[in-house]
């Protein structure tokens, strides 16, 4: 008997091994049936027992049950049992190379980046052409780059609209966009069953509206109209907003059940029941995610129809026309992978999401530009908006650069939820002084700016002699400073193509038409009346304020200090006048309107107030006579002389051709 008996004990593990391995290869059969079905979380837990239940010798089962309980966990965003699953299968060498890059789609995901840039490597060893691993490999770095450098949107997750379910695929909609639809799977939804696929309530379209003060109410379900038991979501309005489209997946026990496109009309307040957008298309290919065209002409849809580039497509067909028959949206938007969520801005951008394009893990949004009747150009939305998680359905608030969009960023159970973004308003300005050239403020000016867009503005300074006035990126201005008393001056800018907030700092320098005005930095060669080359920047500048004021004849003054003889600092000084007149004659000023003469020492400088603000020595109106100079310490004597060795204009008239055709 105790042969017996021990016999039976020694036996006893070898029989439970046996029941184990037959238990876990039932629940690897009905994860396998599950899966087939799209029952992603039913499917996951029966991989999950049947995987605990393998020999740790049963290599290549284990292996293959980990890689099935990876796709169950990446279909519903389950990353982190994902990613565990999948390094799993790799432990035990699972045959398909297909494992290195969804590996490292869930490492990327996860913000593994040097450990999914290896993987991908590895990946693309064994298939070098493989354009997703490539995508993906362009993808880790571009991660680094995007959050490293952020657009300057805003975004947040929205307190309100948001719960502990899952909420997707906003739509603002309703007068000054205040109501918004969205997908939820929150307890509220239609149904008490949990839905084989995600493992919690089927999804419904809910609906909140905002009240006097802005806040958003309670979502709710929308009543009597698309939703149903089954899962109903990522609807889509026409312009008017009478006809929604929705996706509408029902389940069965016995058979997968596509996804198809639904519709409901509304009349007043209410919605009707939901029919089929058409009862002829082909039932084994998954139609999803509607848009409207902004026209209300075309109907985008996803779909894994036959004649695409892999993986999901986005397609477009005449509103009414059977999507059978759709048309591809072409190479520039599709990809190998997946491009799904597609909606619309009212100036006819299109905005999609997509995990075949480089971007930063997940799904990330695109915008698309139509550059004709079958090209776009194509860019991601970069970080803040996207992240290395799912990003998706987006939707603007009118023409404003500020909405929501769906994101299980932060959520450790992938579950999505809503968040704002909004792109600061980018501002352009120019801040204006007037003042009097070597004087100061002008409190009375009044700046006249003209833009190429049709701005026509007059702009009153403050009592410091600043403006400040808001510009367009872009747009070409011609801004004109004037004052009683003083020659015009123009200055001309064109505002930048930026979205980066600019300030244009711009000097209106008023040249009195009254006293002389000092032309700055004229230089002449020692001794004599030749003009040296860093004289024609101030001459070019004359130049352009006497075009400007076009009435106005001046007299060139050149002066000389005190030391030398009489005589030959007048002919000198002459001279040098001769040579600014001549200078302007050569660049286009009528030579009728410009008169040179020489002071010699004859017309000591008299201090203005500015001057005396900047030589603590001096007082506003000191005259810098010899005898007033020798008076003063050696360093000072120079500066004095400096000042007095001067190039002035007086304006003469301002009536200069006002008369000219009646004497004619």
């Amino acid at each position: 008997m105790k042969k017996f008996h021990a016999g039976r004990i020694a036996a006893l593990p070898a029989l439970l091994l046996l029941l184990c391995s037959c238990g876990a290869e039932l629940h690897i059969r009905k994860g396998d049936q599950s899966f087939a079905l799209g029952e992603y979380n039913d499917a996951a837990a029966h991989y999950k027992r049947g995987y605990s239940g393998l020999s740790s010798k049963e290599k290549e089962l284990r292996a293959s049950t980990a890689f099935k309980l990876g796709e169950s966990y990446r279909r519903i965003n389950y990353t982190p049992r994902a990613l565990a699953a999948y390094q799993n299968a790799v432990r035990y060498k699972y045959s398909d190379s297909t494992v290195y890059r969804v590996l490292a789609d869930m490492q990327l995901i996860s913000g593994k980046y040097k450990d999914a840039e290896k993987n991908y490597r590895i990946a693309l060893e064994y298939n070098p052409d493989d354009v997703l691993s490539l995508k993906g490999l362009e993808s880790c770095s571009l991660t680094t780059e995007y959050t490293g450098n952020p657009t300057r949107f805003i975004v947040r997750k929205d307190p309100v609209l948001n719960s502990r379910y899952s909420e997707w695929s906003p739509v603002l909609a309703g007068e000054d966009w205040g109501q918004i639809y969205f997908t939820s799977t929150r307890k509220e939804a239609s149904g008490d069953d949990l839905n084989p696929i995600t493992g919690v309530k089927s999804c419904d379209i809910f609906i909140s509206t905002k009240d006097d003060k802005g806040k958003w109410s309670k979502p709710k379900p929308i009543e009597n109209g698309p939703n149903s038991e089954f899962e109903d979501g990522s609807c889509a309005l026409n312009p008017d907003m009478s006809v929604m489209y929705f996706t509408y997946c029902a389940t069965d026990p016995q058979m997968p059940r596509a996804a198809r496109i639904m519709k409901s009309n509304r009349s007043d307040a209410s919605w009707s029941s939901a029919a089929p957008y058409s009862d002829r298309e082909d039932s084994i290919y998954n139609y999803a995610h509607p848009a409207v065209s902004p026209d209300g002409k075309w109907l985008y849809f996803v779909s894994d129809m036959d004649g695409g580039y892999g993986g999901l497509d986005i397609w477009r067909v005449p509103i009414g026309g059977r999507l059978i028959g759709a048309e591809n949206l072409g190479p520039d938007i599709n990809t190998p992978g997946n491009e799904m969520f597609p909606t619309f801005r009212m100036n006819g951008e299109l905005y999609f999401s997509s995990d075949g394009h480089p971007g930063m893990g997940g799904l990330d949004i695109f915008r698309a530009v139509a550059t004709d009747d079958s090209t776009w150009t194509i860019s991601n939305m970069q970080s803040p908006v996207n992240s290395r998680y799912d990003d998706f359905g987006m939707t603007f608030q009118g023409d404003l650069t500020r909405g929501y969009f769906s994101s299980n960023r932060n959520d450790g159970r992938g579950r999505d939820h809503l968040w704002t973004f909004e792109l600061p308003e980018t501002v352009h300005r120019i801040t204006g002084w007037v003042y009097e050239k070597d004087g100061y403020e002008l409190p009375d000016a009044i700046v006249h700016l003209v833009g190429n867009d049709g701005t026509n503005m007059k702009l009153n300074v403050k009592d410091d002699g600043s403006f400040t006035q808001r510009v367009t990126p872009g747009v070409s201005y011609l801004l004109l400073g004037t004052s009683k008393g003083y020659m015009n001056y123009m200055q001309e800018m064109t505002a930048d193509s930026t979205d980066q907030d600019r300030e244009y700092v711009l000097q209106f320098p008023l040249s009195s038409i009254s006293k002389p005005v000092l032309i700055d930095n004229i230089f002449y060669d020692f001794d004599k009346a030749t003009l040296r080359p860093e004289s024609a920047q101030s001459l070019d500048e004359l130049v352009i304020l006497l075009n400007n004021n076009p009435g106005v004849t001046i007299e060139i003054g050149a002066h000389c200090d005190y030391k030398g003889d009489d005589d030959y600092n007048k002919r000198l000084s002459q001279q040098r006048a001769e040579s600014v007149v001549q200078y302007l004659i050569n660049h286009g000023i009528d030579k009728e309107r410009l008169t040179a003469r020489g002071y010699g020492e004859t017309q000591p400088k008299t201090i203005s107030r500015k001057a005396a603000g900047q030589y603590d020595f001096l007082n506003e109106n000191d005259i810098l006579s010899e005898d007033f100079i020798l008076k003063l310490t050696e360093e000072q004597q120079e500066i004095c002389n400096q000042l007095n060795r001067r190039t002035e204009f007086r304006v003469l008239r301002t009536t200069y051709g006002l008369f000219g055709n009646r004497l004619q």
